[in-house]
């Protein structure tokens, strides 16, 4: 097992590696089944130790990270990224979910146009208009 100084909440160490904004987040997001220690589902009293693998979902992000070191306390983001590494897998389908996102995107912002029309438009759509009922 662990010894004491190594001893860190699941919960407590993805507040501070940066994954939530705040521990009770954290907490939420473990319980309500979003992150998994090893494939397993966890609570948010579990232990980390070093070389746990955690799937943690976030939104329509998915992650999985190998612990690398135990830190209980939040630090800067160059420091919390020390206490993970993100394996190969979910890097790469993070990048193609991410462009798939993108071309999704532009596709719906050219079906539909964004925000009020212009003044000009809003000429152009009340002059048709009017020679429309003529």
């Amino acid at each position: 097992m662990a010894t004491e100084a190594q001893k860190v909440r699941i919960d407590k160490w993805l507040w501070a590696a940066r994954f939530f904004k705040t521990r009770s987040m954290a907490a939420i997001a473990v319980t309500g089944g979003k992150v998994h220690c090893n494939g397993q589902r966890v609570k948010p009293a579990r232990v980390v130790l070093q070389g746990d693998t955690l799937r943690i979902k976030r939104g329509i992000l998915e992650m999985t990270v190998v612990v690398t070191s135990v830190g209980s306390q939040r630090r800067s983001a160059k420091e919390a990224a020390e206490l993970y590494r993100e394996t190969d897998e979910s890097v790469t389908t993070r990048e193609q979910q991410r462009e798939e996102r993108r071309l999704l995107r532009s596709i719906d912002d050219n079906a539909r146009p964004v925000g009020r029309p212009t003044k000009r438009n809003r000429r152009l759509i009340h002059d048709f208009t009017r020679n429309d009922s003529d």
